[in-house]
């Protein structure tokens, strides 16, 4: 288990953001976008599935409900060499909703506990949840309570936990990630309850020192947008937390490692766009960041856009 991993979130942790921080450190864990297992069984695999052998550790999200196709997924992620299968229970979309997964799922422990049993039963690599303190007007302590033994008892072992309430209706995703108040306290309650499981904590997680004081409470922390807004925090933070060096004296340094990278990806027709738009918030807080941003939203669009407009934007950035 990763003391420190960057969670999956949707239109961000592609391939190439995962590269992107896996430059940071050979420890972090990292996550695919939620994947529905429908999409794994009936649609193009190796769009929803390739991945750098870099990434390694690297957890595939599924979203699903159903045991069977949830097994099947998950059996297809192992044989693609994924590290681990993690179960969303914490979407609360409408449209995650009206498929019956994702944060809804905290009101069925039991169905829940059956689709980890399912997935456990096909693959040799761990099987997680990450989930929500309950949804709607859900005791938080009693809920969750119910859905962590029933689960557990299901054989997960691994739980990352975001400490808030999902409110399934009336506020939007976006919504979900601010509005409903974070109790950090109950995490850790769960961490302290339940001693043979490891239980990370993700939710409104964005120094260094809410990482470290977290790390005394449970086993692990996820970050989330943070990691994208400001990905410089993980030179230091991940350093930090593994007790090793810094990997970088400077921005300017990763953006060229970097660079190896989106060259390789270019050679292969990736367009330039996909990659650069995980750098724009590299720079944040430095004089200059207004316009790198701007280079790599507006510069790095259409497929003839070439390395060379990184490296001018870099040169801009030393000035």
């Amino acid at each position: 288990m990763s003391l420190l991993s960057i969670a999956p979130m949707l239109d961000i942790t592609d391939r190439h953001c995962r590269a992107f921080y896996r430059l940071f450190s050979p420890k972090l864990k990292l996550y695919t976008e939620m994947i529905h297992a429908g999409a794994i069984l009936h649609g193009d695999r190796a769009r929803f599935l390739a991945f750098n052998p870099q990434e390694h550790p690297v957890a595939i999200q599924l979203g699903g409900s159903d045991p069977s196709d949830l097994k099947q997924a998950a059996k297809i992620a192992e044989d693609w060499g994924y590290d681990e299968v993690n179960l969303n229970v914490g979407c609360p979309s409408d449209k995650v909703q009206a498929g019956r997964f994702g944060a809804c799922l905290m009101r069925e422990p039991q169905h829940v506990a059956e689709c980890v049993e399912a997935m456990q039963s096909a693959v040799q690599v761990p099987v997680t949840v990450k989930n929500r303190l309950g949804v709607d007007d859900q005791d938080t302590e009693e809920s969750l309570d119910a859905f962590i033994t029933a689960v557990s008892e299901a054989g997960c072992k691994h739980f990352t936990i975001h400490a808030r309430k999902a409110w399934l209706k009336g506020l939007s995703p976006k919504e979900n990630r601010n509005i409903p108040p974070l109790d950090y306290e109950r995490v850790y309650r769960v961490a302290k309850d339940y001693p043979d499981l490891e239980v990370a904590i993700n939710g409104g997680i964005t120094t260094a020192d809410a990482v470290q004081q977290h790390l005394k409470q449970v086993d692990s922390v996820m970050l989330g947008r943070i990691a994208f807004e400001d990905p410089w925090m993980l030179n230091d933070l991940a350093a930090q937390v593994f007790g090793d060096s810094a990997p970088f004296q400077s921005r300017h340094e990763i953006v060229r490692a970097y660079c190896e990278y989106i060259e390789t990806q270019l050679a292969q027709g990736v367009w330039l766009k996909h990659m650069a738009r995980h750098l724009m918030g590299l720079y944040k807080g430095q004089p200059g960041a207004k316009q790198w941003r701007r280079a790599m939203a507006e510069n790095t669009r259409g497929q003839s856009a070439n390395i060379d407009v990184i490296h001018t934007a870099l040169d801009s950035m030393q000035a």
